[in-house]
Protein backbone atom coordinates (compact mmCIF):
# COMPACT_ATOMS: atom_id res chain seq x y z
CA UNK A 1 0.00 0.00 0.00
CA UNK A 2 2.78 2.46 0.95
CA UNK A 3 4.61 1.63 -2.27
CA UNK A 4 1.48 2.36 -4.30
CA UNK A 5 0.88 5.66 -2.48
CA UNK A 6 4.50 6.69 -3.07
CA UNK A 7 4.27 5.92 -6.79
CA UNK A 8 0.99 7.85 -7.08
CA UNK A 9 2.54 10.89 -5.36
CA UNK A 10 5.53 10.78 -7.68
CA UNK A 11 3.29 10.44 -10.72
CA UNK A 12 0.73 13.09 -9.79
CA UNK A 13 3.08 15.70 -8.28
CA UNK A 14 6.75 15.12 -9.03
CA UNK A 15 6.55 14.11 -12.71
CA UNK A 16 4.37 17.07 -13.82
CA UNK A 17 6.39 19.51 -11.64
CA UNK A 18 9.75 18.44 -13.08
CA UNK A 19 8.36 18.31 -16.63
CA UNK A 20 6.81 21.79 -16.36
CA UNK A 21 10.10 23.26 -15.11
CA UNK A 22 11.82 22.20 -18.31
CA UNK A 23 8.88 22.64 -20.67
CA UNK A 24 7.61 25.59 -22.60
CA UNK A 25 4.82 27.65 -21.02
CA UNK A 26 1.31 27.05 -22.29
CA UNK A 27 -0.35 29.53 -24.60
CA UNK A 28 -3.55 31.35 -23.68
CA UNK A 29 -5.50 29.05 -26.01
CA UNK A 30 -4.04 25.92 -24.42
CA UNK A 31 -4.95 27.22 -20.96
CA UNK A 32 -8.47 27.85 -22.26
CA UNK A 33 -8.63 24.25 -23.53
CA UNK A 34 -7.62 22.97 -20.08
CA UNK A 35 -10.15 25.20 -18.32
CA UNK A 36 -13.11 24.32 -20.53
CA UNK A 37 -12.39 20.58 -20.58
CA UNK A 38 -11.62 20.59 -16.84
CA UNK A 39 -14.98 22.16 -16.03
CA UNK A 40 -16.70 19.63 -18.27
CA UNK A 41 -14.87 16.82 -16.47
CA UNK A 42 -15.92 18.10 -13.03
CA UNK A 43 -19.54 18.30 -14.18
CA UNK A 44 -19.40 14.72 -15.45
CA UNK A 45 -17.72 13.49 -12.24
CA UNK A 46 -20.28 15.07 -9.93
CA UNK A 47 -23.15 13.79 -12.09
CA UNK A 48 -21.70 10.27 -11.89
CA UNK A 49 -21.48 10.57 -8.11
CA UNK A 50 -25.06 11.78 -7.65
CA UNK A 51 -26.55 9.20 -10.02
CA UNK A 52 -24.54 6.32 -8.51
CA UNK A 53 -25.59 7.30 -5.00
CA UNK A 54 -29.27 7.54 -5.95
CA UNK A 55 -29.31 4.25 -7.87
CA UNK A 56 -26.67 2.26 -5.92
CA UNK A 57 -25.04 1.49 -9.28
CA UNK A 58 -21.40 2.59 -9.33
CA UNK A 59 -20.75 1.80 -12.99
CA UNK A 60 -21.80 5.29 -14.11
CA UNK A 61 -18.15 6.18 -14.74
CA UNK A 62 -17.66 2.85 -16.54
CA UNK A 63 -20.47 3.78 -18.94
CA UNK A 64 -18.78 7.07 -19.77
CA UNK A 65 -15.18 5.80 -19.84
CA UNK A 66 -15.30 5.35 -23.61
CA UNK A 67 -17.47 8.39 -24.33
CA UNK A 68 -15.92 11.38 -22.52
CA UNK A 69 -12.51 11.10 -24.28
CA UNK A 70 -14.39 11.59 -27.56
CA UNK A 71 -15.97 14.77 -26.16
CA UNK A 72 -12.67 16.12 -24.82
CA UNK A 73 -10.64 15.49 -27.96
CA UNK A 74 -13.25 16.99 -30.29
CA UNK A 75 -13.49 20.00 -27.96
CA UNK A 76 -9.73 20.43 -28.32
CA UNK A 77 -9.97 20.08 -32.11
CA UNK A 78 -12.74 22.67 -32.25
CA UNK A 79 -10.91 25.18 -30.05
CA UNK A 80 -7.74 24.70 -32.11
CA UNK A 81 -9.73 25.80 -35.19
CA UNK A 82 -9.54 22.26 -36.55
CA UNK A 83 -5.79 21.69 -36.37
CA UNK A 84 -5.06 18.67 -38.65
CA UNK A 85 -3.10 16.95 -35.88
CA UNK A 86 -5.83 17.43 -33.27
CA UNK A 87 -8.51 16.33 -35.72
CA UNK A 88 -6.48 13.15 -36.36
CA UNK A 89 -6.15 12.54 -32.62
CA UNK A 90 -9.88 13.12 -32.14
CA UNK A 91 -10.71 10.68 -34.94
CA UNK A 92 -8.47 8.04 -33.35
CA UNK A 93 -10.07 8.59 -29.92
CA UNK A 94 -13.49 8.24 -31.57
CA UNK A 95 -12.54 4.93 -33.21
CA UNK A 96 -11.34 3.65 -29.83
CA UNK A 97 -14.43 5.00 -28.05
CA UNK A 98 -17.04 3.62 -30.44
CA UNK A 99 -15.46 0.17 -30.32
CA UNK A 100 -15.22 0.13 -26.51
CA UNK A 101 -18.74 1.51 -26.09
CA UNK A 102 -20.09 -1.29 -28.27
CA UNK A 103 -18.20 -3.91 -26.26
CA UNK A 104 -19.50 -2.55 -22.96
CA UNK A 105 -22.99 -2.08 -24.34
CA UNK A 106 -23.41 -5.69 -25.47
CA UNK A 107 -22.81 -6.75 -21.87
CA UNK A 108 -25.93 -4.84 -20.80
CA UNK A 109 -24.31 -1.61 -19.62
CA UNK A 110 -26.69 0.78 -21.34
CA UNK A 111 -30.43 1.00 -20.87
CA UNK A 112 -33.11 3.45 -21.98
CA UNK A 113 -33.11 4.57 -18.36
CA UNK A 114 -29.42 5.55 -18.47
CA UNK A 115 -28.91 5.19 -14.71
CA UNK A 116 -29.70 1.48 -14.87
CA UNK A 117 -27.78 -1.30 -16.60
CA UNK A 118 -24.99 -3.72 -15.76
CA UNK A 119 -22.74 -2.88 -12.81
CA UNK A 120 -19.15 -4.16 -12.83
CA UNK A 121 -19.00 -7.14 -10.45
CA UNK A 122 -15.86 -5.74 -8.79
CA UNK A 123 -17.76 -2.85 -7.19
CA UNK A 124 -19.98 -5.31 -5.33
CA UNK A 125 -16.91 -7.24 -4.17
CA UNK A 126 -15.43 -4.00 -2.86
CA UNK A 127 -18.64 -3.10 -1.03
CA UNK A 128 -18.23 -6.26 1.04
CA UNK A 129 -14.74 -5.32 2.22
CA UNK A 130 -14.83 -4.61 5.99
CA UNK A 131 -13.40 -1.09 5.65
CA UNK A 132 -16.01 -0.13 3.02
CA UNK A 133 -19.15 -1.67 4.52
CA UNK A 134 -19.95 1.51 6.41
CA UNK A 135 -22.27 3.68 4.29
CA UNK A 136 -20.36 6.89 5.01
CA UNK A 137 -17.01 5.31 4.13
CA UNK A 138 -18.40 3.94 0.87
CA UNK A 139 -19.85 7.36 -0.05
CA UNK A 140 -16.44 8.98 0.47
CA UNK A 141 -14.81 6.23 -1.61
CA UNK A 142 -17.41 6.70 -4.33
CA UNK A 143 -16.89 10.46 -4.43
CA UNK A 144 -13.10 10.43 -4.11
CA UNK A 145 -12.01 7.43 -6.17
CA UNK A 146 -14.85 6.13 -8.33
CA UNK A 147 -16.25 9.48 -9.45
CA UNK A 148 -13.56 12.18 -9.10
CA UNK A 149 -10.30 10.26 -9.47
CA UNK A 150 -11.40 8.07 -12.37
CA UNK A 151 -12.93 10.97 -14.28
CA UNK A 152 -9.81 13.03 -13.67
CA UNK A 153 -7.70 10.16 -14.99
CA UNK A 154 -9.82 9.89 -18.15
CA UNK A 155 -9.39 13.63 -18.70
CA UNK A 156 -5.64 13.45 -18.07
CA UNK A 157 -4.91 10.76 -20.64
CA UNK A 158 -6.58 12.89 -23.35
CA UNK A 159 -4.47 15.98 -22.54
CA UNK A 160 -1.57 15.08 -24.87
CA UNK A 161 -3.85 16.56 -27.55
CA UNK A 162 -3.54 19.94 -25.82
CA UNK A 163 0.25 19.76 -25.74
CA UNK A 164 0.41 18.50 -29.33
CA UNK A 165 -1.16 21.83 -30.31
CA UNK A 166 1.98 23.60 -29.04
CA UNK A 167 3.99 22.60 -32.10
CA UNK A 168 5.15 25.32 -34.50
CA UNK A 169 3.45 23.47 -37.35
CA UNK A 170 0.18 21.57 -37.20
CA UNK A 171 0.72 19.89 -40.54
CA UNK A 172 0.81 16.11 -40.28
CA UNK A 173 4.15 14.34 -40.64
CA UNK A 174 5.18 10.77 -41.36
CA UNK A 175 5.51 10.31 -37.59
CA UNK A 176 1.84 11.19 -37.09
CA UNK A 177 0.76 8.65 -39.71
CA UNK A 178 2.97 5.93 -38.20
CA UNK A 179 1.53 6.55 -34.73
CA UNK A 180 -2.01 6.50 -36.15
CA UNK A 181 -1.36 3.07 -37.66
CA UNK A 182 0.14 1.80 -34.38
CA UNK A 183 -2.80 3.22 -32.41
CA UNK A 184 -5.35 1.47 -34.66
CA UNK A 185 -3.29 -1.72 -34.43
CA UNK A 186 -3.67 -1.75 -30.66
CA UNK A 187 -7.42 -1.08 -31.02
CA UNK A 188 -7.62 -4.14 -33.28
CA UNK A 189 -5.73 -6.26 -30.74
CA UNK A 190 -8.05 -5.11 -27.96
CA UNK A 191 -11.06 -5.92 -30.13
CA UNK A 192 -9.76 -9.45 -30.79
CA UNK A 193 -9.07 -10.00 -27.09
CA UNK A 194 -12.53 -8.82 -26.04
CA UNK A 195 -14.17 -10.92 -28.73
CA UNK A 196 -12.29 -14.06 -27.65
CA UNK A 197 -13.40 -13.50 -24.07
CA UNK A 198 -16.98 -12.81 -25.20
CA UNK A 199 -17.17 -16.04 -27.23
CA UNK A 200 -15.66 -18.13 -24.42
CA UNK A 201 -17.91 -16.80 -21.65
CA UNK A 202 -21.07 -16.91 -23.78
CA UNK A 203 -20.49 -20.53 -24.72
CA UNK A 204 -19.65 -21.48 -21.14
CA UNK A 205 -22.86 -19.94 -19.81
CA UNK A 206 -24.91 -21.38 -22.67
CA UNK A 207 -23.75 -24.87 -21.74
CA UNK A 208 -24.36 -24.25 -18.04
CA UNK A 209 -27.90 -22.96 -18.67
CA UNK A 210 -28.65 -25.86 -21.04
CA UNK A 211 -27.35 -28.42 -18.55
CA UNK A 212 -24.71 -29.59 -21.02
CA UNK A 213 -21.27 -30.81 -19.91
CA UNK A 214 -18.67 -28.05 -20.02
CA UNK A 215 -15.84 -30.24 -21.20
CA UNK A 216 -12.21 -29.73 -20.30
CA UNK A 217 -11.89 -26.47 -22.22
CA UNK A 218 -14.81 -24.57 -20.66
CA UNK A 219 -14.62 -26.22 -17.25
CA UNK A 220 -11.59 -24.05 -16.45
CA UNK A 221 -14.03 -21.15 -16.27
CA UNK A 222 -11.77 -18.45 -17.67
CA UNK A 223 -10.59 -17.68 -21.20
CA UNK A 224 -7.08 -19.02 -21.80
CA UNK A 225 -6.88 -19.41 -25.57
CA UNK A 226 -5.99 -17.06 -28.43
CA UNK A 227 -4.27 -13.90 -27.20
CA UNK A 228 -5.06 -14.97 -23.64
CA UNK A 229 -2.67 -17.88 -24.10
CA UNK A 230 0.27 -15.48 -24.31
CA UNK A 231 -0.70 -12.87 -21.70
CA UNK A 232 -3.30 -12.90 -18.94
CA UNK A 233 -4.76 -9.51 -19.86
CA UNK A 234 -4.31 -8.77 -23.57
CA UNK A 235 -7.19 -6.27 -23.43
CA UNK A 236 -5.59 -4.35 -20.54
CA UNK A 237 -2.21 -4.44 -22.28
CA UNK A 238 -3.74 -3.03 -25.45
CA UNK A 239 -5.63 -0.31 -23.57
CA UNK A 240 -2.47 0.93 -21.90
CA UNK A 241 -0.58 0.83 -25.20
CA UNK A 242 -3.32 2.84 -26.91
CA UNK A 243 -2.92 5.79 -24.55
CA UNK A 244 0.86 5.59 -24.41
CA UNK A 245 0.75 5.87 -28.21
CA UNK A 246 -1.61 8.84 -27.85
CA UNK A 247 1.01 10.52 -25.66
CA UNK A 248 3.70 9.87 -28.27
CA UNK A 249 1.97 12.34 -30.59
CA UNK A 250 3.34 15.08 -28.31
CA UNK A 251 6.90 13.92 -28.99
CA UNK A 252 6.32 13.90 -32.74
CA UNK A 253 4.72 17.34 -32.52
CA UNK A 254 7.17 19.09 -30.17
CA UNK A 255 10.34 16.98 -30.22
CA UNK A 256 10.35 17.02 -26.41
CA UNK A 257 10.46 13.62 -24.71
CA UNK A 258 9.63 14.81 -21.21
CA UNK A 259 6.44 16.76 -20.74
CA UNK A 260 3.64 17.02 -18.21
CA UNK A 261 1.04 15.28 -20.40
CA UNK A 262 2.67 11.89 -19.72
CA UNK A 263 0.92 11.91 -16.31
CA UNK A 264 -2.33 10.46 -17.64
CA UNK A 265 -0.66 7.50 -19.34
CA UNK A 266 1.44 6.75 -16.24
CA UNK A 267 -1.59 6.88 -13.94
CA UNK A 268 -3.52 4.64 -16.34
CA UNK A 269 -0.73 2.06 -16.18
CA UNK A 270 -0.85 2.18 -12.38
CA UNK A 271 -4.64 1.80 -12.43
CA UNK A 272 -4.43 -1.30 -14.60
CA UNK A 273 -1.77 -2.79 -12.34
CA UNK A 274 -4.14 -2.43 -9.40
CA UNK A 275 -7.16 -3.55 -11.41
CA UNK A 276 -5.30 -6.66 -12.59
CA UNK A 277 -4.25 -7.46 -9.02
CA UNK A 278 -7.84 -7.17 -7.82
CA UNK A 279 -9.34 -9.15 -10.72
CA UNK A 280 -6.79 -11.92 -10.36
CA UNK A 281 -7.38 -12.23 -6.62
CA UNK A 282 -11.09 -12.79 -7.37
CA UNK A 283 -10.38 -15.25 -10.19
CA UNK A 284 -7.88 -17.19 -8.06
CA UNK A 285 -10.59 -17.81 -5.48
CA UNK A 286 -13.26 -18.57 -8.07
CA UNK A 287 -11.35 -20.87 -10.47
CA UNK A 288 -9.23 -23.79 -9.37
CA UNK A 289 -6.70 -23.56 -12.19
CA UNK A 290 -6.20 -19.78 -12.21
CA UNK A 291 -3.17 -19.75 -9.91
CA UNK A 292 -1.43 -22.18 -12.23
CA UNK A 293 -2.41 -19.95 -15.17
CA UNK A 294 -0.74 -17.02 -13.37
CA UNK A 295 2.47 -19.00 -12.94
CA UNK A 296 2.66 -20.02 -16.58
CA UNK A 297 1.37 -16.89 -18.35
CA UNK A 298 2.79 -13.34 -18.19
CA UNK A 299 0.46 -10.54 -17.14
CA UNK A 300 0.83 -7.91 -19.90
CA UNK A 301 3.95 -8.58 -21.97
CA UNK A 302 4.37 -11.93 -23.75
CA UNK A 303 7.53 -13.94 -23.38
CA UNK A 304 9.73 -13.43 -26.43
CA UNK A 305 11.90 -16.49 -25.80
Amino acid sequence: MLKTIFILIVTIIVVPFVAIQFDQPLSALQIQMLQHSGLLMLGVALTCFVVSELTNNCSQVDKLWSITPILYTWLFAYESDWSPRLVLMAVLATIWGVRLTYNFGRRGAYKLKFWEGHEDYRWDVLRKKPFLQNRFTWTIFNLGFISLYQNTLIWLFTLPAVLAFQADSQQLTIGDYILAIVYIGFVVLETIADQQQWIYQNEKHRRMNAGEPLGEYHSKGFVHNGLWKYVRHPNYASEQSIWVTFFLFTIVATGRYLNWSVTGALLLILLFQGSADFSESISSEKYEGYKDYIKKTPRFLPKLF
